[in-house]
């Protein structure tokens, strides 16, 4: 899943706003969507266990000089993990 920050809205601000995108869309009648069932379970893994003002401080340095930042959260077996990706 592909979470792109910005100036005015940090990553954990992007991460809230998807989860919760996603959370209305499951409630509206796609419950039996096990696809987005599991992006709302990695939303909300990533929002428990993410030090957030880490990535703030990571993702701010190359937002400020105009560039694109990317946060690709995946699971990696059991494990939650990201890629930060700047362009």
């Amino acid at each position: 899943m592909e979470l792109v920050p910005s100036l005015s809205h940090c990553i954990e601000t992007v991460a809230k706003e998807a989860y919760w995108n996603l959370a209305n869309k499951y409630m509206e009648g796609e419950a039996g969507d096990k696809e987005l069932a599991g992006q709302i379970e990695l939303l909300k893994a990533f929002l428990e266990r993410m030090d957030f003002r880490k990535l703030r401080s990571e993702s701010e340095k190359y937002l400020i000089q105009g560039k694109t930042v990317k946060f690709m959260i995946y699971w990696q077996g059991d494990n939650l993990s990201y890629d930060m990706v700047v362009s």
